[in-house]
């Protein structure tokens, strides 16, 4: 019996998730000693209200001392269209994607608010 691997994801998917990560940019809006504030632009999402920017991610830097380092970052995707529950392995995809480019590989609790598709997880080393 061979081992079969079933694939959770369809190429439509996955070529939508290829297409808005590969599109994605993002701008620092505002920074201080503690806390950076992005905007992400996506090829094919917008704010509803300004047309601009479909969402920001807040990073916030908790540092206790010279030895431990925690980051808390939170990601507001504003376009309702991202709301949907179709589009949770999208969601999920951006939101990976704006941690690895951003945050980089430290410790990091994400808490992502996009409606439906909304979660919290943690990137540990």
């Amino acid at each position: 019996m061979a081992d079969e691997i079933a694939q959770a994801m369809t190429k439509e998917v996955k070529a939508q998730i290829e297409h808005e990560v590969n599109g994605m940019t993002f701008t620092k809006n505002f920074r201080s000693a503690t806390a950076e504030e992005w905007y992400v632009f996506l090829p094919s999402y917008h704010d509803p209200r300004t047309g601009g920017a479909a969402g920001k991610v807040i990073v916030h830097y908790h540092l206790y001392g010279n030895r431990d380092v925690f980051i808390n970052t939170t990601v507001i995707l504003d376009d309702p269209a991202l709301f949907h529950p179709e589009h949770s392995q999208l969601v999920y995809a951006i939101a990976d994607e704006l941690v690895n480019r951003i945050v980089g590989y430290a410790d990091t609790l994400l808490s992502v608010h996009a409606g439906e598709n909304s979660y919290d997880a943690e990137y540990m080393q």
